[in-house]
C-alpha cells in the first residue's frame, strides 16, 4: 500500500488539529503588537513535528498585515544576508527614506553597491528601522522559517532586531529545530512543539489512509513516532496492507528522523532516473527560482517535462512564482545521499543557469562546489566573493570563500595570504579558535614581512581579547621589530600597541628598541605619524614610571592628537590620558572616538568608549551618565550576541549600586560573576576585577564594616584604578586602624602627584597626610580642599569635607565643622551616596545643628533608557534624532518619553528641559 494520497494537503489540513493552545498564545503575542507592544518568540521542535505548518497558519489568521517571510537553507549559508534580503524585499520602497549611511548599508549588504565596507550592526540597525517604519503604516508579522540554517549574518540581524523592538507594531516568528544551539536566540520568548497526543495522532492517521489502521498499528505508530505529523503521514506509505490490519508484522524498527529520511530518500528513488537528478538540482539550489531550476536541468540535459514529472511526484512544490522540495528533511536526504560526481555535476549546471544572471556570488560558489582541483581562476573569483562579502558585515560567508579559495590554489604565498584574510574573518565572527589555527598555517607559509606583521598583530589582539596579556605585549615586540626594515610606520604602530600593554600592567619583559622605531618614522611628518611617535614616547614613560616627562610628551600628543581623525589613535590617545589622570583629555577623546564609532555603526567600538567614559564620568561625580552609559553598553553588547563585553560596564553598574546603596547591587554582583566565571575577558579582567573589590570595599564601608572595607579595596591591583579611589582607599586604611598603610599609599601617589601635577592627586596626598599626620593636620586638611577645587572631582572633594569636619567637630570647633559637613551632606545627595550622607548628617547633628530633609518624591525615578532619553530631547533633539543616536524606533522613543512626562508631571519639551536630570 504505497502513495495512499498526496501526504501535503492532509499534513496542513490536520497536524493543526491539536495545536489550538500554541495559536492562541502566538493569537495572543501578535494581538500585543497589534497594539504598540513588540513581541518575538522562537517555535521549537523536532523535524516534522509542524512548526512550518504552525507558522502558515499564524499568517493566515492575520490577513490585512504586512507579511514578511524568509526561510534558512541550509546551501546558502556562504551567502551573507540572503535570508534577510528576501525579507526585506516587500519593504524596498522605504529604504529611500533611511538616513544615508543606514540605506548604504542595505545597499551593500545586498549587493547593489560595491563602495567601502560597512559595520553588520548598522545594516541592522537599517533594518530596524525599516520595520519600525513600515509598523507605522499596520501591523508587521515577521515570519523566520528553519532559522536554525539561517545564514548567520541574516541571524544576527534578525536576533538584534527581536531583542531591539519596544514600543511597536511588530511581531517576529521563529521557527527552529529543537536543538538550542543551532540558532541560539537568549532572550527571546520559546514556544516548544511535541508530538500530537493519541486522539490527534489516530484522527490524523485516519485521514491519512481512509480509514481507521488496526488499534495495535496505531498504538504502534503513535508510540514509535511520538505524535510526530510528519511521520505519522509517511511512514504508514511504506506499510503493505496486511501490515496496517494488523495480519503482518511490522517492521523491527520505526525510528523518527532516520527512518522519515530514509523513507523520503526510496520515494524519490523509485522515480525515473532524469527526475531524480532534477530533485538533486533543487536540492542544491538556494534560489527557488522555477526558471533557474529550468535551466540547469538544461545545462544537464533535462527537459520541461523533467520538471513537470518531479512537481507531479509531490516531492517538489509549485508555490506559484517559486518551487520548493516538499520538506526541509527531503532536501537534506536527496543531496546527502547523492554521489560527489552527481553532487559535482548538479553544482556545474546550476553555476551555468546562472552566468551571467546577476548572482555573481551564487554562480562563483557552485563553480567551487563544482571544483575537483587547483584552479586560478576560481581561487580569484572567491577571493573577491570574500571582500564583498567583508564590505557587508557577513564575516562567516567571508571567511568560507578565503578558505575555499585557499584549498584551490596551487601557490603557497597565495595561500599564507588568503589564510589571514580567513583568519581575519574567523575572528571577526567570533570564531577564535578557527582564527588561531588559520593565523598559524599561515604563518607556516610565508616569509612575507608586512604579512607577518598583520598576522602578529591579529594574534596579539585575539590574545588581549580572551587570552594572555603579557603574551599579547610580546607579540606586539617581535612584530615592531620584525616589520622594522620593511615599514617603519607599520612598526611604530604595533609598537605603540604593546606600550599601551605596558601601561595596563602587560609586560612580558621583552624589550622594546622604542629609540629605532622613533628614528626610523623621523622623515614622516604627518599628523597621525607624530601623533604616534610622542604617544609612544609618553606610554613607555608611564611604564617606567617617569610621570613628569610622561605628562610633557602626552600633551604634545594630545595638541597633534586633536588634527587625526582616526578611531584606533583617538581613544589609544583617550587610554593614554586616562593614565596620566588628565580627566578633561580623556574625555574629550574617548567622545570623539565614540561619536565616529556611531557614525559607522561599530557597535563594538561604541561599546569600548562608552565603559571608558565611565572613569571619566566617576572622577566628575557625573553618576548619571556613568550609570546611561554602561546601561547602554550592556544593553547594546546583549543586542548583539556578545555577553564578554558587558562584563566592564556591569562591573561599574556594581560599584555604582554600592556607592548609592541600591536594591540591585545583589543581584548585579551575581550577573557579573557568573560572566566572569562563563567568559574570557583577557585584559579586561583586571579592571573588572579590581571594580568589583572597589564595590565590595564600598558595600563594607556602608555597612559600617572597616576592616572588611580595607581588606577589599587592598585587592586592587590596577595603577589607574587605584589613583582613581585614592581618598576612599586612604579613608578606608585609616578607619581600620591600618594608618601605616594609609600613609604608604599617599606616599606612592606623591610620585605621580608631584610629577603631572593633576590637582586630584595633590589633593589626595595632602589628605594622606592629614588623615595620618601627628602635626599639620588643619594645614593639609586645607591644601586638600583647595587642589580638590581645581581638580573638579566632587566626589572626592565631599569625602575631604567630610574628613575635615570630623576632625574639626572633634578638635570642639563646631562651627567651623558645619560649613564642611553642610558642603559634604549636599553633594552626597547630589551623587545619591545616601551612606555617605547619613554620616554627614549624623556628624552635622553632632556639631549642633540639623541638616534639612530633602523630599525624595522629588527625585525622578526613571529608569537609564527614560533618563538617557530625557536628556536627549532637553537638548533639543527630535525623536528621529533621539531614535537614531539610541538605535530604537522613534515609536519607542515617543512611549518612553510619555512615561518620562508622566513621573515628571511634565506636559512640554520646555518644562522637561527646565528639570533637573541629574
Amino acid at each position: 500500500m504505497h502513495g495512499v494520497l498526496g501526504p501535503e494537503s492532509v499534513y496542513v489540513q490536520h497536524v493543526l488539529v491539536g495545536r489550538g493552545p500554541e495559536r492562541a498564545l502566538l493569537a495572543a503575542l501578535i494581538e500585543g503588537a497589534r497594539h504598540g507592544t513588540a513581541a518575538s518568540v522562537v517555535v521549537r521542535g523536532e523535524p516534522g513535528v509542524g512548526k512550518s505548518a504552525l507558522l502558515g497558519a499564524v499568517v493566515a489568521d492575520n490577513e490585512g498585515t504586512t507579511v514578511l517571510r524568509t526561510q534558512g537553507l541550509e546551501v546558502e549559508a556562504p551567502l551573507a544576508f540572503a535570508a534577510l534580503h528576501r525579507l526585506l524585499r516587500p519593504l524596498t520602497r522605504l529604504r529611500e527614506h533611511l538616513p544615508l549611511p543606514q540605506a548604504r548599508a542595505l545597499r551593500v549588504a545586498f549587493g547593489e553597491d560595491e563602495g567601502l565596507s560597512v559595520e553588520p550592526f548598522l545594516v541592522g540597525v537599517a533594518t530596524l528601522s525599516l520595520l519600525t517604519a513600515a509598523a507605522e503604516e499596520s501591523l508587521v508579522l515577521c515570519v523566520v522559517d528553519d532559522a536554525h540554517w539561517l545564514d548567520p549574518a541574516s541571524a544576527g540581524v534578525l536576533l538584534f532586531c527581536a531583542r531591539r523592538l519596544g514600543a511597536d507594531r511588530v511581531a517576529m516568528v521563529f521557527a527552529a529545530r529543537d536543538d538550542a544551539a543551532a540558532f541560539e536566540a537568549p532572550g527571546l520568548a520559546e514556544l516548544v512543539l511535541t508530538g500530537l497526543d493519541a486522539e490527534e495522532s489516530r484522527a490524523l492517521l485516519a485521514a491519512r489512509l481512509g480509514a481507521d489502521p488496526a488499534e495495535e498499528v496505531a498504538q504502534r505508530l503513535i508510540a514509535e513516532t511520538g505524535g510526530n505529523p510528519l511521520a505519522l503521514l509517511e511512514l504508514p506509505g511504506e506499510l503493505t496492507t496486511a501490515q496496517l490490519e494488523g495480519s503482518a508484522a511490522l517492521p523491527t524498527m520505526l525510528h523518527l528522523t532516520a527512518r522519515v529520511e530514509q523513507v523520503l530518500l526510496d520515494r524519490s528513488r523509485r522515480l525515473p532516473a532524469p527526475v531524480q537528478r532534477l530533485l538533486l538540482l533543487a536540492a542544491a539550489d538556494d534560489t527557488g527560482q522555477p526558471d533557474v531550476l529550468r535551466r540547469a536541468g538544461a545545462h544537464w540535459g533535462l527537459g520541461n517535462d523533467v520538471v513537470e514529472g518531479a512537481i507531479d511526484s509531490g516531492l517538489l512544490v509549485d508555490e506559484g512564482g517559486s518551487v520548493a522540495l516538499q520538506h526541509p528533511l527531503v532536501r537534506s536526504a536527496i543531496y546527502q545521499a547523492a554521489t560527489a560526481a552527481d553532487r559535482r555535476g548538479a553544482h556545474r549546471a546550476l553555476a551555468g543557469a546562472l552566468a551571467g544572471s546577476g548572482h555573481v556570488d551564487r554562480e562563483v560558489w557552485h563553480r567551487a562546489c563544482a571544483a575537483e582541483g587547483p584552479d586560478a581562476d576560481l581561487v580569484d573569483a572567491l577571493e573577491r566573493v570574500g571582500e564583498r562579502s567583508e564590505r557587508r558585515g557577513g564575516h562567516v560567508a567571508a571567511l568560507a570563500a578565503y578558505e575555499r579559495a585557499a584549498e584551490l590554489s596551487h601557490d603557497a604565498a597565495r595561500r599564507a595570504h588568503l589564510g589571514f584574510a580567513a583568519a581575519r574573518s574567523a575572528w571577526a565572527c567570533g570564531q577564535a579558535a578557527r582564527a588561531r589555527f588559520l593565523l598559524r598555517t599561515a604563518r607556516e607559509g610565508t616569509e612575507d614581512a608586512l604579512l607577518l606583521c598583520d598576522e602578529a598583530r591579529l594574534r596579539g589582539h585575539i590574545e588581549v581579547n580572551i587570552g594572555s596579556a603579557p603574551e599579547a605585549h610580546r607579540i606586539f615586540v617581535d612584530a615592531a621589530h620584525a616589520v622594522l626594515p620593511a615599514d617603519p610606520v607599520r612598526a611604530l604602530d604595533i609598537g605603540v600597541a604593546a606600550a599601551v600593554m605596558r601601561t595596563f600592567g602587560a609586560d612580558s619583559g621583552t624589550p622594546m628598541h622604542t629609540d629605532e622605531l622613533l628614528k626610523a618614522t623621523t622623515a614622516d611628518r604627518s599628523p597621525r605619524t607624530r601623533c604616534l611617535r610622542q604617544m609612544l614616547v609618553a606610554m613607555t614613560l608611564v611604564a617606567d614610571a617617569d610621570w613628569g616627562a610622561a605628562a610633557d610628551a602626552l600633551d604634545v600628543a594630545l595638541e597633534i592628537g586633536a588634527a587625526v581623525d582616526d578611531r584606533d589613535v583617538l581613544w589609544n590617545l583617550g587610554n593614554a590620558a586616562l593614565q596620566l589622570g588628565d580627566d578633561d583629555r580623556q574625555q574629550q577623546f574617548y567622545s570623539f572616538a565614540l561619536s565616529r564609532a556611531r557614525e559607522v555603526g561599530a557597535a563594538t567600538a561604541v561599546i569600548y568608549c562608552l565603559q571608558r567614559l565611565c572613569f571619566g564620568h566617576w572622577a566628575r561625580g557625573d553618576h548619571v551618565a556613568l550609570r546611561v552609559s554602561a546601561e547602554e553598553a550592556v544593553a547594546l553588547g546583549t543586542s548583539i550576541g556578545q555577553p564578554a563585553v558587558t562584563a566592564l560596564p556591569i562591573a561599574w553598574l556594581v560599584l555604582l549600586a554600592a556607592q548609592q546603596d541600591r536594591d540591585d547591587y545583589d543581584d548585579l554582583l551575581r550577573r557579573l560573576e557568573e560572566l566572569v566565571a562563563a567568559h574570557p575577558l583577557g585584559i579586561m579582567a583586571d579592571p573588572v576585577h579590581d571594580l568589583t573589590r572597589w564595590a565590595m570595599g564600598t558595600r563594607a564601608a556602608s555597612a559600617g564594616d572597616a576592616s572588611g572595607a580595607f581588606h577589599q579595596l587592598g585587592r586592587m591591583r590596577m595603577p589607574v584604578l587605584e589613583r582613581l579611589s585614592a581618598i576612599e582607599r586612604i579613608e578606608a586604611a585609616v578607619r581600620a586602624g591600618e594608618a601605616a598603610t594609609a600613609r604608604a599609599w599617599a606616599e606612592e601617589l606623591a610620585a605621580f602627584a608631584e610629577a603631572t601635577r593633576r590637582p586630584w592627586a595633590l589633593s589626595a596626598v595632602a589628605f594622606g597626610k592629614a588623615l595620618t599626620a601627628d602635626v599639620d593636620a588643619e594645614l593639609m586638611f586645607e591644601r586638600a580642599l583647595s587642589e580638590a577645587a581645581a581638580g573638579r572631582r566632587p566626589l572626592d572633594m565631599a569625602r575631604v569635607e567630610l574628613a575635615y569636619g570630623e576632625w574639626l567637630r572633634r578638635s570642639q570647633r563646631r562651627v567651623d565643622a558645619r560649613i564642611h559637613l553642610r558642603r559634604a551632606l549636599e553633594t552626597f545627595h547630589d551623587v545619591r551616596a545616601q551612606w555617605l550622607a547619613s554620616r554627614a548628617d549624623s556628624e552635622l547633628r553632632a556639631s549642633g545643628e540639623t541638616a534639612r530633609k530633602r523630599d525624595p518624591s522629588t527625585l525622578l525615578q526613571l529608569t537609564p533608557t527614560e533618563l538617557k532619553i530625557a536628556q536627549l530631547v532637553s537638548s533639543g533633539m527630535s525623536n528621529k534624532d533621539v531614535a537614531a543616536q539610541c538605535w530604537i524606533s522613534p515609536r519607542t522613543v515617543a512611549f518612553h518619553l510619555r512615561n518620562v512626562f508622566a513621573k515628571a508631571g511634565v506636559t512640554s519639551r520646555g518644562e522637561l528641559a527646565r528639570l533637573d536630570l541629574g
